[in-house]
């Protein structure tokens, strides 16, 4: 059964499915990525430069940075709209100035929350910039980027378009793509798909039964993104075979312990994310 499928993933590539638009840029590694889920977020506090640096460490494919903006228009990384789960402060991002926003401290929270992981440096952490990632970590990672709130934000796309290009991070490395942009909402994305279509992007769904997608919603896909992100919980073998054979990557969120690590292989997926990025050396024990 395996061996029909990969033969039809072929017949997909060489043909083409379903007519998909040739400005889409595809996502051709056959290499299973792991995607540091806010950075190592089970081992440090999430989406600071600590996290990150150990996901880095672990030498995974990708570190993912969730984007929210300040109330003077500097894209921050922080999973929610409001401060107050992983920081000392309370509110939402976009009532904070970039330099009240740098007061805060967003680790010692996780001290708190994870005694048996409890480190007095995380205590330092302060919410970064996008830019202090990209200057402190420049080529030596891949960028896993959610636009995470586009609807609240004016000019997010652009913002994240003009740090990318200043960085230089909009190019063919040869391998993987340099960076990867995904999100749940779809017009966000095929506005970046219209400011930058070099890019390849991954539309995220959140299923709260089995998942499930027409022919109708794969022509739309078709039209701006690269893959999609779906909840694990909500995949079987069936779903991720259809939209690979409809010219998807299929990544699944989030990867919690080993068991659903050896679970995302096996179903075919192309990648995961992982809040332990060193779940990853589970997969090198399968293939030996």
């Amino acid at each position: 059964m395996r061996l029909i499928f990969f033969i039809l993933v072929i017949l997909c590539l060489v043909t083409g499915c379903d007519d998909q638009e040739s400005n889409i840029q595809p996502l051709s590694n056959e290499k299973f990525l792991i995607i540091a889920h806010r950075g190592a977020s089970a081992i440090a506090p999430e989406h600071t430069i600590v996290a990150y640096e150990i996901a880095h460490q672990a030498d995974v494919d990708y570190i993912e940075i969730d984007l929210q903006m300040t109330k003077d228009g500097v894209l921050v990384a922080m999973h929610d709209e409001k401060v107050d789960r992983t920081t000392d402060g309370t509110g939402f991002v976009k009532e904070y100035t970039l330099e009240e926003l740098e007061q805060l401290n967003a680790g010692k929270w996780f001290n708190k929350e994870f005694p048996g992981l409890a480190n007095r440096e995380f205590e330092q952490e302060r919410v970064p910039t996008l830019e202090e990632i990209f200057l402190h970590f420049g080529d030596d990672v891949n960028y896993y980027i959610e636009l995470k709130s586009p609807s609240i934000y004016e000019g997010m796309e652009e913002k994240l378009c003009t740090l990318l290009r200043k960085y230089n991070l909009i190019r063919d490395t040869g391998d993987l793509p340099k960076v990867i942009v995904e999100s749940f909402n779809e017009d966000s994305l095929t506005k970046f798909h219209a400011l930058e279509p070099q890019l390849p992007l991954i539309q995220l769904f959140s299923f709260k039964e089995k998942a499930a997608l027409s022919h109708s919603d794969y022509k739309r896909l078709q039209t701006y993104a690269s893959g999609i992100g779906v909840n694990i919980k909500s995949v079987d073998q069936d779903f991720i075979h259809d939209a690979q054979l409809n010219g998807f990557k299929v990544h699944l969120f989030s990867i919690k312990n080993e068991i659903e690590m050896k679970n995302a292989f096996h179903l075919d997926a192309n990648g995961v994310f992982t809040d332990t990025p060193t779940l990853g050396d589970i997969l090198l024990q399968e293939e030996s």
